[in-house]
């Protein structure tokens, strides 16, 4: 089992940045690549950035390639979403997902666990 928690969200101007956090316990954290997605209201969850059990490999969204940036540090067992220019687009509830494997998936169904979710909410 992994528990995953999400922190960092909130409320911030069109052009803005913030930064995401996510804490895993649990199994060896290093052991899964891990992913962001996001949930706007009426709409389906979507993938917005993966990285693999070791850092060296990544995958965005179209959307938010350029801006955003996944990184993780498995001494700390934490995986970090930073998000530059957000855009009222971005405005979502993001959740945190590990995976156990070495590819990154993009597909909701191929992931294990799941946090709760932090609120990112972007005004113009």
């Amino acid at each position: 089992q992994v528990q995953l928690v999400e922190s960092g969200g909130g409320l911030v101007q069109a052009g803005d940045s913030l930064r995401l956090s996510c804490a895993a316990s649990g199994r060896p954290f290093s052991r899964y690549a891990m992913a962001w997605f996001r949930q706007a209201p009426g709409k389906e969850r979507e993938f917005v950035a993966g990285i693999n059990w070791s850092g060296d490999s990544t995958r965005y969204a179209d959307s938010v390639k350029g801006r955003f940036t996944i990184s993780r540090d498995n001494a700390k067992n934490t995986v970090f979403l930073q998000m530059n220019s957000l855009r009222r687009a971005d405005t979502a509830v993001y959740y945190c997902a590990a995976a156990l494997g070495e590819t990154i998936p993009r597909v909701l169904g191929d992931y294990d666990y799941w946090g709760q979710g932090t609120q990112v909410t972007v005004s113009p």
